[in-house]
């Protein structure tokens, strides 16, 4: 007899960013696993969800009426939307943070104890803890037109939107998983390795071919979606009961050549432009 160590059989969840993507893939296989799969996103999701709803993330009453239009009490959720830097800056530090942010923090009285919520943040936002200063400026903001007024205003200071965003996910994720574990929730999020979606091209008009390209290094090609649905939903899974507050890079073993100096991102650059 199997014994089904991820126990989404019958558990309600949530997947904000359910279009395209990793998101898709995460709603697909969590439908697959037996998951009762509540979907949100601005776009309609090709998957079988148990319901859809239309969710702004730069706009809280569009995020507060999703939720009170999806209802009840959830399992798990999956925060997954995010935009590239070919958006205005103020507008990604508003979904990816500022507004995942609200959108969390409208589910936490109705996430269940024992439950799990895990967020798609990025490598760009590895260097977190070397930039707590500006991060914790920006992330002492909760309302939206401040948060970005505050982005327009320090954007110099502040850099890439894109990076800042990412870093307050890190950050949040890792202060928050102290205050919910008293009620038995647990928060993790990922930090993918550039993905082989539409929103690669965006990145490579941002950063250049070559300055991506690098990315792929350790592995020899992009992540699949696939590749990063199932890190998070292993996160979220009864099998990850002990793991809580963790900024996990998926990224083929990248960040850690980075880190112990095995790779070089600049001699990566060059042979990719060579």
């Amino acid at each position: 007899m199997t014994t089904d160590i991820l126990g989404y059989g019958g558990k309600r969840v949530v997947v904000m960013g359910c279009f395209s993507g990793t998101g898709e893939a995460c709603a697909r296989k969590l439908v697959e696993l037996g998951a009762e799969v509540h979907g949100a996103d601005i776009k309609p999701s090709p998957v079988d969800l148990a319901s859809f709803t239309e969710v702004n993330l730069l706009d809280p009453a569009s995020i507060e009426a999703g939720v009170a239009s999806i209802g009840g009490e959830i399992d798990a959720l999956f925060n997954v939307s995010g935009l590239p830097q070919t958006f205005p800056g103020e507008d990604v530090v508003t979904v990816n943070f500022v507004g995942m942010r609200h959108w969390t923090e409208q589910w936490l009285p109705k996430i269940r104890a024992g439950a799990a919520i895990a967020t798609v943040s990025s490598l760009a936002g590895m260097a977190y803890l070397k930039r707590q200063n500006i991060v914790s400026e920006f992330m002492a903001l909760t309302d939206f037109h401040e948060a970005r007024q505050w982005y327009k205003d320090n954007a110099e200071r502040a850099g890439d939107p894109y990076t800042l965003s990412k870093e307050c996910i890190n950050t949040w994720t890792q202060k928050l998983a102290v205050e919910l574990a008293e009620r038995d929730i647990r928060i993790n999020c990922t930090m993918p390795s550039p993905i082989d979606t539409p929103m690669l091209n965006d990145f490579k008009q941002i950063a250049g071919e070559a300055v991506i390209g690098a990315f792929a290094k350790a592995k020899g090609r992009f992540s699949s979606p696939e590749e990063q649905a199932l890190p998070l939903i292993l996160l979220n899974s009864d099998a990850a009961g002990f793991i809580s507050g963790t900024c996990l890079a998926v990224d083929a073993g990248l960040s850690g050549g980075l880190a112990t100096g095995v790779l070089n991102m600049q001699q990566m650059i060059a042979e990719a432009t060579a």
